[in-house]
């Protein structure tokens, strides 16, 4: 099925896929020719990736995971996690530290896909980006690019990383662009 091209079935359809706010992402993507649907989409699928902060069964298994396989890889996280337990450190801590960490390396990842830093001497002309795709897998000339910008206003608690209980200051969750 074709992505819907004018903004009310855009609307529509964002509403549909859960954006907090349908209208501004559909807008964006009729007015100013940037395909949110595609960064919407992108992002949504990273942050369900992204430990959910009223989810902690995670715990259990990394520190079961590594007392079986006490040198298997990742070992260390449930080790680190057991300590942190033993010495009293709350499971909403631990999934708050976890689910910031990799909120951050979400967004480093996105500001990656655009490219490579330039302090890479020696190799000035490699370069990679995301782009999109047709209805085939074949890659278009569609870049998907700055998506670090929307990553915050993609988290999808809506407080843009900030702690819980948290209030969202002026710049609106619900805006898909830069902020």
């Amino acid at each position: 099925m074709p992505v819907p091209q004018n903004k009310e079935d855009l609307t529509k359809l964002f509403r549909e896929l859960g954006a907090r706010n349908p209208e501004a992402w559909a807008s964006s993507q009729v007015s100013e020719g940037i395909h949110q649907l595609h960064r919407f989409l992108f992002l949504r699928q990273a942050w369900a990736r992204v430990v959910s902060e009223s989810d902690d069964t995670w715990i259990d298994k990394q520190v079961s995971e590594s007392e079986r396989y006490a040198d298997g890889p990742y070992a260390g996280v449930g080790q680190a996690i057991h300590r942190m337990l033993a010495a009293g450190v709350a499971r909403e801590d631990i999934v708050d530290l976890a689910r910031g960490m990799q909120a951050q390396l979400l967004f480093d990842i996105c500001y990656l896909l655009d490219g490579p830093e330039d302090s890479e001497p020696g190799v000035e002309d490699v370069g990679w980006a995301l782009v999109e795709t047709d209805n085939e897998s074949e890659p278009t000339k569609q870049m998907m690019s700055c998506l670090h910008e929307s990553v915050l206003v993609t988290d999808p608690t809506g407080r843009e990383m900030r702690p819980r209980g948290s209030q969202v200051d002026s710049r609106s969750p619900e805006a898909p662009g830069p902020l």
